[in-house]
């Protein structure tokens, strides 16, 4: 395997086959056989000037079940169908190849997979018995194995996958209810961390989103991403997760407030792009004119690394950082003087044991690419995930609820920053109720924004404001925000005077064009609907009703 290629093994005893070369087609397709349970793809050898290689998996009715993405600093992936809930008979892989000249390319192959067949047969270990370190000893010694077996000659006509029964597809809930979520947690967290879902699934009902396709002119409906401004007229969206649990085939989308148009920016970047997750953080540093996408989760497999998209030259990197930093999801991140200041989070723990919610602080330094732990005093929160943090008057962060299943959070704490002492905040008012998964916005330089989350049992639809110099809360009763939803994005930025606006605040202020508003995207109700609405309500709006 000295020269560049990328290969497949399917099922667990199968041998390496050869989809891409060097030389050849830069996409291939293969219909995978109904027999087979378990599927790596990897690449071998030099990658020289390619960029990536897309992968994905689509059913009988062209609709894809998941996504991944082979890069030079991610060079393996695998796939088991009791993973993916959706995975059925018919099942087709396509493989395409990015970053070369492809102008003398070969035509797209069509592949006929070389199915195993043991010379001694013996009865399979149940799906998931072959589970932990037996899977991962099986796997090393399949992509070990030094004689690699040629796939057959290419057919001319694409094998017919066997259609499923329609209406097998079923909804599912985001999050389950308190008793699930301890029984849960007493085995191992499902789908990388992610509060546990519903056994009792509901029958399906029409998300509110399009068909993942080339000619979306708006992201899909998800939860679990991120939307992060860059500028007074431009936001990033990354990543999330859509309806029957798929990872998003639209990862990475362009917002401009001037019109609240959306351009898909995923082909806009070059570099590798970081691997399809959810519960990551993306924060923007204005200095730099950088995003620091860390951590998160893709089904059973977590994330520590750190990938950096420079919005002036529209190019990816990922840091190769020093420090130890464990696999965080669901955590927060905030920026403060250039670091990143990460906080909780769900960490993965060694089968049999149930991920655990961290109570840590880890600070990264871009300029030194280092992680390191601060000394911190006071009371600090107890382990948790899922809860927010707004940064105050650069000097403080203000961390409110979360989850560490099966309790939800309501309390508040709040980091000095000069200092480093955490300490309790005492509230009056009417506080929100315990949630996680909600969002959060700064709103002025005294007050910032709770919306929304998840309590243990239903998604949230209620508001409220905090005010900082008063340690007050404010529920608030607005039209625009009382649609239930959680894993949620809110932001504020600068938008022209006709968007969120009511005709008597415009027409009070004609020497001012641009107002501030608060923007709020997709989301899920933990009923199988996830949203691709974008919302928008006046920032003033929002203040005069607290």
């Amino acid at each position: 395997m000295d020269e560049f290629g990328v290969y497949a093994i399917f099922g667990v005893n199968g041998p390496p086959q050869r989809l891409l070369r060097a030389e050849g087609s830069c996409r291939v397709s293969a219909a995978v056989p109904s027999s087979v349970h378990q599927m790596v793809l990897f690449s071998s050898g030099p990658w020289g000037e390619r960029i990536c290689v897309n992968a994905e998996l689509i059913d009988a009715d062209q609709i894809p079940i998941t996504i991944g993405k082979l890069t030079p600093y991610n060079r393996c992936l695998s796939w088991e169908q009791w993973e993916e809930e959706t995975w059925t008979d018919g099942v087709t892989l396509n493989v395409s190849l990015e970053g070369e000249d492809v102008t003398n390319s070969q035509p797209e192959l069509i592949i006929a997979v070389n199915e195993y067949t043991p010379k001694n047969p013996a009865a399979p270990p149940a799906n998931r018995e072959l589970s932990g370190k037996r899977k991962r000893e099986q796997t090393a010694e399949e992509e070990s194995n030094g004689g690699v077996k040629m796939s057959k000659e290419c057919v001319k006509e694409k094998a017919t996958p066997v259609r499923k029964v329609k209406g097998q597809v079923k909804s599912q809930k985001l999050f389950g209810n308190r008793a699930e979520a301890s029984k849960a947690k007493a085995a191992a967290n499902e789908a990388g961390g992610t509060p546990p879902h519903n056994s009792a699934r509901m029958k399906s009902r029409q998300a509110k989103t399009p068909k993942q396709t080339s000619s979306l002119v708006s992201p899909s409906g998800r939860w679990g991403q991120t939307l992060c401004p860059v500028d007074a007229q431009t936001a990033i969206l990354i990543g999330g997760q859509g309806a029957r649990m798929q990872f998003c085939k639209d990862p990475m989308w362009k917002l401009c407030t001037e019109d609240l148009s959306w351009v898909a920016a995923e082909t806009l970047a070059e570099g590798p792009t970081p691997e399809a997750r959810i519960g990551h953080s993306a924060i923007f540093d204005p200095d730099s004119k950088r995003i620091f996408v860390f951590g998160g989760s893709k089904n059973k497999k977590w994330f520590n690394d750190v990938h950096i998209l420079d919005t002036q030259s529209w190019r990816w990197t990922m840091v190769e950082a020093q420090g130890k930093v464990p696999p965080l999801a669901y955590h927060s991140c905030s920026m403060f003087r250039g670091e990143l200041f990460v906080l909780g989070g769900v960490f993965p723990r060694p089968n049999p044991e149930p991920d655990g919610c961290s109570d840590s602080l880890y600070i990264f330094d871009p300029h030194l690419s280092i992680w390191y732990q601060p000394i911190v005093t006071g009371d600090k929160p107890s382990p948790r995930s899922g809860h927010s943090a707004c940064v105050m008057q650069e000097r403080y962060i203000y961390v409110f609820g979360g989850w560490d299943t099966p309790v939800c959070f309501n309390d508040m704490y709040m980091l000095d920053l000069g200092l480093m002492e955490f300490s309790v905040v005492k509230t009056s008012g009417k506080a929100p109720s315990p949630r996680s998964w909600h969002g959060s916005a700064v709103l002025s330089e005294t007050k910032f924004l709770i919306h929304g989350g998840y309590n243990g049992n239903n998604a949230l639809g209620d508001a409220f404001i905090f005010d900082i110099d008063t340690n007050t809360w404010t529920k608030l009763k607005l039209p625009q925000l009382s649609l239930p939803r959680a894993g949620h994005s809110i932001i504020t930025m600068a938008t022209p005077a006709g968007h969120g606006h009511s005709e008597d605040e415009e027409s009070m202020s004609s020497s001012s064009s641009v107002r501030r508003t608060l923007l709020v995207f997709g989301g899920g109700d933990n009923e199988g609907t996830f949203f691709s609405d974008l919302t928008s309500v006046s920032v003033e709006e929002l203040l005069d009703a607290a």
